[in-house]
């Protein structure tokens, strides 16, 4: 970099110099030789991604370079199997999108990539190339084998207290005492606790997003995003992040990461800095989305309501991106490329799914399958009704008119199924009838089996507040989740009974006690739970392991038979396999006796059967089912 710095004293000293007639001829034809390097960048902010990897599927790389200027530089780049096709230059001169491909030759390696002005070279950065890890077992995917666990890292446990404050960020306040502000919750808090989970008989951790969000308040929640290609630092960095996936999989542990398309936050540095007004959606005055999931499927719907849906921000602290906007989608497509190639990640979830540009999402999901055969992908629905949600899965089987490449989504209506089991009252549609209509609609999706199933998350009122804080309901719901078809997902501190509303949100946000060093009780260890808190542990826990050993509950196929006199009983089976789970349920407040003779087809004959929470065998010819239960009990 060369920089002029001028001075009064210095242009006093030259007005007094008896040769200042050729000190002024020299300064001139310096000035005219370096003007060229006014126009450039002084320095290079930005190279995204800041290194790729060989072997990857598409052998297109688009880098994102920023510095000041840098537009009026140009670019050149050596090295085998690399080469540069194309350089973009946008509205703001302050960007250049370089255009690479990267033939199956290339070796792993570092490269220069050279500006110049005027023939000059004014800086250069060395590209790193990096071999692909190709080991199948790396990236697993999230099947209906798994149990994922929800957490907020910010709220779960501080394992470093080192990171709780960060200088130079723009919230510099931590307080456990405001639902709003951080509480140093961290990546190692959570690598310090997945033992813990795995006795739990969690499968599978996902956490809200990890990476930076670097905004003035209520940043926490991670949806907010300021650097993509950065961990929070209050969190971790990079390596960290790395090593809490490598941990998660040398436990036989698996590793979701939450990702958000649609928005980001407007503490992040290129919204400060807009590389093109395009790459954020542009409106008159601020507007807000209309939150209707309705206006992008309905036949009817204006095209005013359909845009306003998708292109209207999500709140005023979240710029809704452009992903009609081919730089935005090499943009966003790379970096969770990116991510995924770099820590071994085994599955995404996808925020806000409804609100993407739907052509956009459709064919981000065949690059990253292109890359990730194994790699598993639900996107968030939080809508109404089977129709609503089938809508943006895969296989245009509602008659879309395109793949979504969707495979499964976040499946409200059964939770909502199972919420009017067991807070409804029995009718023709209501109650266990509800549960049983929902998911006789299955035919709308290409594979239920891939819905990602929950009774509460992040942006939810607490399971146990839900129902009332009723014991009995909560043992039912909880395992009717881990027995149904799908990937059941529960947030944390579910199994402690913790309790909330969300209004405010943050109410269902408190932390993990004894997570923090300090704190008074340590509800990670038996002997900080109440009785009863203990109870619903070890409930959640015989389940969720016996879920891990049953070929049935893990692979099997669901067969339900229509509720009579308010029970509910469906089968989870294999053809071939022994080990058949049978689930009753019963949702009233009275005890029911049950013939069996009408589910012959899939009792096949077996007279005794397993409780799976109490472990004792018991016959199956008549079924005495307690008032408010959910049994599970395996046909041996």
């Amino acid at each position: 970099m060369i920089k002029f710095e001028t001075s009064s004293s210095f242009f006093i000293a030259l007005s007094h110099s008896s040769n200042f007639a050729g000190i002024k001829k020299i300064l001139i034809t310096l000035l005219i030789l370096f003007s060229g390097i006014n126009l450039s960048a002084q320095k290079l902010e930005r190279v995204e991604p800041m290194f790729w990897f060989t072997g990857m599927h598409n052998p297109a790389l688009q880098l994102l370079i920023h510095g000041e200027n840098i537009a009026a530089s140009t670019v050149s780049l050596t090295y085998p199997g690399v080469k540069l096709v194309k350089v973009n230059k946008v509205e703001n001169p302050n960007y250049l999108f370089l255009d690479l491909t990267i033939a199956s030759t290339a070796k792993a390696g570092k490269f220069p990539i050279n500006f110049t002005v005027n023939g000059k070279k004014i800086l250069n950065y060395i590209y790193v190339l990096k071999n692909r890890d190709k080991s199948e077992e790396r990236i697993q995917g999230v099947t209906q084998k798994d149990f994922i666990y929800l957490l907020m890292p910010d709220r779960f446990s501080n394992g470093d207290k080192s990171n709780d404050v960060v200088k130079g960020l723009a919230e510099t306040t931590l307080n456990r005492d405001s639902m709003y502000y951080r509480h140093g919750g961290d990546l190692q808090g959570v690598i310090n606790h997945l033992d813990y989970l795995k006795d739990l008989g969690i499968t599978t951790v996902w956490m809200t997003p990890e990476i930076e969000n670097d905004m003035s308040k209520a940043s926490y929640h991670g949806y907010a995003v300021t650097d993509h290609y950065k961990i929070d630092p209050r969190y971790g960095t990079n390596e960290l992040f790395k090593k809490y996936i490598e941990t998660a999989h040398a436990k036989g542990m698996k590793v979701i990461k939450d990702i958000v398309h649609n928005h980001i936050g407007t503490g992040h540095w290129f919204y400060k800095d807009l590389p093109m007004k395009s790459w954020v959606h542009q409106w008159p005055k601020y507007t807000q989305t209309s939150y209707r999931d309705q206006a992008v499927m309905d036949t009817h719907a204006s095209q005013a309501d359909r845009k306003k849906m998708l292109d209207g921000w999500f709140v005023p602290s979240m710029p809704d991106l452009d992903e009609q906007n081919p730089f935005v989608q090499n943009y966003l497509t790379q970096n969770h490329i990116w991510w995924i190639e770099y820590a071994g990640i085994d599955g995404l979830r996808l925020d806000t799914y409804p609100y993407n540009d739907p052509a956009y999402m459709a064919d981000w999901a065949l690059k990253l399958k292109a890359e990730f055969p194994n790699l598993s992908i639900f996107g968030e629905t939080f809508v109404n009704g089977v129709a609503n949600q089938a809508y943006f899965t895969e296989g245009n089987t509602v008659n879309r008119g395109f793949n979504t490449h969707l495979p499964g989504i976040t499946d409200m209506a059964v939770k909502d199924g199972i919420y009017e089991v067991l807070n409804g009252k029995n009718g023709w549609t209501d109650g266990v009838n509800r549960l049983y209509d929902v998911l006789a609609h299955d035919f709308l999706y290409q594979d239920p089996t891939k819905n990602c199933i929950a009774l509460d998350n992040h942006d939810m009122s607490r399971f146990y507040s839900l129902v009332n804080e009723d014991f009995d309901k909560y043992k039912m719901g909880m395992a009717m989740l881990l027995t149904t078809r799908g990937i059941p997902q529960m947030y944390y501190g579910t199994e402690i009974l913790m309790k909330n509303f969300s209004n405010p949100d943050g109410l269902v946000r408190s932390d993990f006690p004894g997570g923090w060093p300090g704190d008074k009780k340590d509800k990670f260890l038996a002997n900080g739970r109440t009785n009863k808190e203990n109870e619903a542990f070890n409930f959640v826990k015989t389940l969720a392991n016996y879920r891990k050993n049953s070929v049935a509950l893990q692979t099997g196929k669901l067969m339900q038979f229509v509720p009579e006199d308010d029970v509910y009983v469906y089968f989870r089976y294999n053809e071939n396999a022994k080990g058949t789970v049978m689930v009753v349920v019963n949702n009233t407040e009275k005890a029911k006796t049950l013939n069996t003779d009408r589910f012959a087809e899939r009792i096949n004959g077996i007279t005794i059967a397993k409780n799976v929470i109490l472990g004792e065998s018991q016959s199956i010819k008549e079924i005495k089912v307690p008032a408010k239960t959910t049994l599970v009990l395996e046909l041996n």
